[in-house]
């Protein structure tokens, strides 16, 4: 388990400038490696959720990932393009959870309608982090079909074997900032998961598997990482209508994790207030 870096922390050394020439050529070689057509989403929108609920299955296959929710690979086809989607099954329930660590969750959840619930959230949000996912079943099973992130490593990956650096780190400081916000709103449990993080050649971000998310907690799990928004997500969250999300998240969540969901929104926005009260809009939010 790997902590999610700070941006600022993971990102900017006093070599920075040395490692410009190394990080350019880092760019390149992910760029080689797969054609710009070829990476990230190939679909987005209602045009996605349609071809995930419809497109026919050619084959099924276990992932192999470090997920223990024990993910399947799917290859879909619509007669005229070829995708790839991850599906999950995942639905537990535990009173008490002891980890191997050592740490215990009470009232403990796994379940792939998160996956679907973070989707629509993003959605409603504007951010596009989250891939298209939406309810299916395949053969006797139930469960979340997402899209596939093509041509992406995992943030671990990126950190501790290909030891690539993004070349604009203010960009990918700006879309951690947003990450580390969307975590603290669903209330992710495996919030230190940076196998979670999918990155692409062009540094674009995903955030993936959010089967426990949506704890319901009321309060931000470390409030002290905010320290950064944009103004856009603020704006988002702002406008966000209670009714609209009881009816887009209703179907996946229960009403006390709505409820929770909703505290915590409250939190960032006030928590945004109080950083630029203090440090003023220069230092905290970016466009």
């Amino acid at each position: 388990m790997f902590t999610l870096p700070d941006p600022d922390e993971a990102m900017v050394t006093r070599r920075a400038v040395a490692l410009a020439a190394v990080w350019a050529a880092s760019t390149l070689l992910m760029a080689a490696a797969a054609p710009a057509q070829d990476w990230g989403l190939p679909l987005r929108g209602e045009e996605a959720e349609e071809f995930l609920r419809t497109a026919a299955v050619l084959s099924v296959r276990p992932l192999k990932s470090k997920a223990v929710t024990r993910p399947m690979k799917v290859e879909l086809s619509d007669g005229t393009r070829s995708l790839s989607a991850v599906f999950k099954t995942v639905d537990e329930y535990e009173p008490v959870k002891r980890f191997d660590n050592g740490e215990v969750e009470l009232q403990f959840t796994d379940s792939f309608e998160y996956e679907i619930a973070a989707y629509e959230l993003d959605t409603m949000l504007g951010l596009g982090i989250v891939p298209p996912a939406v309810r299916r079943r395949i053969n006797r099973d139930v469960g979340s079909l997402s899209l596939w992130v093509e041509g992406a490593m995992t943030e671990w990956e990126r950190i501790e074997v290909k030891k690539a650096h993004p070349p604009d780190i203010e960009a990918w400081n700006e879309q951690m900032y947003t990450i580390r916000l969307f975590l603290q709103l669903i209330a992710d449990s495996d919030y230190t998961n940076i196998n979670n993080l999918l990155v692409t050649p062009d540094w674009k971000i995903y955030k993936i598997d959010s089967s426990r998310a949506f704890r319901n907690t009321l309060e931000l799990r470390r409030e002290g990482s905010l320290e950064r928004f944009s103004r856009r997500v603020l704006a988002s969250l702002g406008a966000l209508d209670r009714k609209e999300l009881d009816h887009r998240l209703g179907p996946w969540l229960t009403k006390k994790q709505i409820e929770a969901l909703w505290v915590r929104r409250g939190l960032v926005l006030e928590l945004a207030d109080r950083r630029v009260a203090e440090q003023g809009e220069a230092a905290v939010l970016f466009d």
